[in-house]
Parts: structure tokens; C-alpha cells; sequence
């Protein structure tokens, strides 16, 4: 436990520090770094080895053509490489059809879009919601975000350990509870408030989306945070099912005494993407 305390008091100082580099391109290639790291340690998990690093090395420049395509040049070449990456695990999967497995390579393949995805919907808030306009709206949603799914997972472990009785998926995650889980939807709902009353307090009261709002926007940051927490559970659940099905512990050891990157960030992968699509198409749709 006191690893675990530290390691997230570390965690928390580096975030601050990434987040103090939001309008920079810094802040584009450190998600680029995390996604990457998760891919890699998706890689591992599902299976291949240092012999198949062509696997994952082709997956690389996909990904800096995805989170850094807001400019210009990039948008020119994203279609030509996804289209030549496809093409190249296809001519891989012919020439080593004996011994490149299709449903690993798929596997690997599926992991990955959902990390991009998840890992993109940081930096597409940031291009949807340049400050010049809107203020630290986009960094609000992105705290978020990280309020909802490290909430809800903080809350439903306490939960689970006081109070978990009824088993809630024990094939794929023995420990996890009912109770727990009731635990991380109040988890989620009350960390998001507490985000939400920060931000506003200290906002630019000129902030076009709390502006007259604020009020009535409380039960909406509850709303969604109980379908976030619905979500971080898949999400949990979702890693946890690759872990046993390939008989691991944990997708690696950057974190002491939390994992690697896909254990820390599993709760996050549907709830980012989930606000994120709320936040364009329900809060600006127009923008």
C-alpha cells in the first residue's frame, strides 16, 4: 500500500508538470509516448516476442500520423501511411502464414486502435478547444476525464476491500465486487463534482460553457459520471480478460506497485472517449 501511495503522489506531480505544457507540442509527444508505451506493453501481453518487433514498429509511425494530425503537413501524409501500415501486416501475414498467428496479430490490432483512440481524445480537446477561445475548458474536461476513471477505480478497491461480499465478474476479475462497483459510481459522481466546483471557482469568468450555466451543469457532471463509471469498469474489465487469457499479472512495471501503463490507464480507455464525444457533439457541437 505505501508504494502504491507513493507511486500515485508521484504520478500526480508528473501529471501537473505534463498539463503545465499543454499549449506547447511537448504536450502532443508526451501522449504520443504514453500510447506508444501502451502499445508496447499491449504487444507484449498478447503474446509476441523480441523476434516480431517489425509488428510493433510498423504500428509507430500510425501513431504519431493520428495524435499530431491537426497540422497540415501531417494530414497530407495520415492517409498514405495507414493505408501502407495496412498493407504491410497484410504482405507480413502471407509471407509468414506459418508463423504469424492472425488471431494475435488481430489481437494486437484491436488493443491498439482502442489506445489510440483513448490516448487521441486528449489531444483532440485541446484542438477543439484552443484557450485563445475557450479558456481552460479543454483542460478542465480532461481532468475530467482522469477524475472520473481514477476516482471510480479508487473508490470501488477501497469499497471492494471494506465492504465487497457478491462477486461482480469472477471469471474474469475474481476480486472485483458489486460492492465495490456501487463504490466507484459514487466515487466517480463526487470527484467529479469537487472538478467541477474547482474549475469554476477559479475559471476565467468569462469562460463561454460555465457562463450562466454552472448550476444546472452539477447534475449533468453526475449523470455522466455514472455512466463514466460504467465504463471504467469495462474498461477494467476489458484489460483484466487480455491479462488472464494470456496468463499475466500485470502489463508491466513502470508503476511500482500499480503496473504498467495499461494497468493504470485501463479505467480510462471508454471514458475518455465517451467524454469526449459528449463534450463535441452535446456541450459544442457547433464549434
Amino acid at each position: 500500500m505505501k508504494t502504491r501511495i507513493i507511486t500515485a503522489v508521484v504520478g500526480i506531480a508528473v501529471l501537473i508538470a505534463v498539463m503545465c505544457l499543454f499549449d506547447t507540442l511537448l504536450f502532443d509527444l508526451v501522449i504520443a509516448a504514453l500510447t506508444l508505451l501502451a502499445m508496447h506493453e499491449a504487444w507484449q501481453a498478447v503474446g509476441f516476442q523480441k523476434k516480431d518487433w517489425y509488428i510493433y514498429a510498423a504500428a509507430v509511425p500510425t501513431v504519431f500520423m493520428v495524435l499530431l494530425c491537426h497540422y497540415h503537413a501531417v494530414q497530407l501524409l495520415i492517409l498514405p501511411v495507414l493505408t501502407c501500415t495496412a498493407i504491410f501486416y497484410a504482405v507480413c501475414l502471407v509471407l509468414r502464414s506459418t508463423t504469424l498467428d492472425f488471431g494475435r496479430l488481430s489481437s494486437f490490432a484491436l488493443f491498439s486502435c482502442v489506445i489510440l483512440l483513448s490516448f487521441y481524445s486528449f489531444v483532440y480537446l485541446k484542438y477543439r478547444l484552443p484557450r485563445a477561445e475557450y479558456s481552460a475548458e479543454a483542460i478542465y474536461f480532461i481532468v475530467l476525464i482522469l477524475c472520473y476513471a481514477w476516482g471510480g477505480d479508487t473508490f470501488a478497491y477501497f469499497a471492494g476491500r471494506f465492504f465487497g461480499k457478491h462477486k461482480l465478474a469472477p471469471i474474469v476479475s475474481p476480486k472485483k465486487t458489486v460492492e465495490g462497483a456501487i463504490g466507484g459510481i459514487l466515487g466517480c459522481v463526487l470527484l467529479g463534482e469537487i472538478c467541477t466546483y474547482v474549475y469554476q471557482n477559479i475559471a476565467d469568468k468569462s469562460d463561454i460553457f460555465f457562463h450562466g450555466v454552472a448550476p444546472a451543469f452539477y447534475l449533468v457532471v453526475a449523470v455522466l459520471g455514472v455512466i463514466a463509471a460504467v465504463l471504467g469498469i469495462l474498461g477494467d474489465l476489458f484489460a483484466s480478460v487480455v491479462k488472464r487469457q494470456h496468463g499475466i499479472k500485470d502489463y508491466g512495471t513502470i508503476f511500482p506497485g500499480h503496473g504498467g501503463i495499461l494497468d493504470r490507464f485501463d479505467s480510462v480507455l471508454f471514458v475518455s472517449l465517451f467524454v469526449c464525444m459528449t463534450v463535441r457533439y452535446a456541450f459544442y457541437f457547433a464549434a
